[in-house]
């Protein structure tokens, strides 16, 4: 028997683990911590904030939570 998944209850998307649903919950709180140094433009993702990165300087930078 398999465990229940982690269900979005404001969309109702399906995860894999609770990890997942909590960084997925930011998009709806609109909760930010990544914020780049360079031009103060926030994301909710660390991945999406070293992407951004890259359009200031080619390369990634080191992260630190807002």
């Amino acid at each position: 028997f398999s465990k229940a998944k982690p269900v979005c209850n404001t969309c109702g998307k399906v995860f894999s683990e609770a990890s997942s649903l909590r960084r997925h919950m930011r998009i709806h709180k609109g909760v930010k911590p990544y914020v780049c140094q360079l031009c103060g433009k926030a994301f909710t993702q660390c991945n999406q904030l070293k992407t951004h990165v890259r359009t200031h300087t080619g390369k990634p930078l080191a992260v630190s939570r807002g």
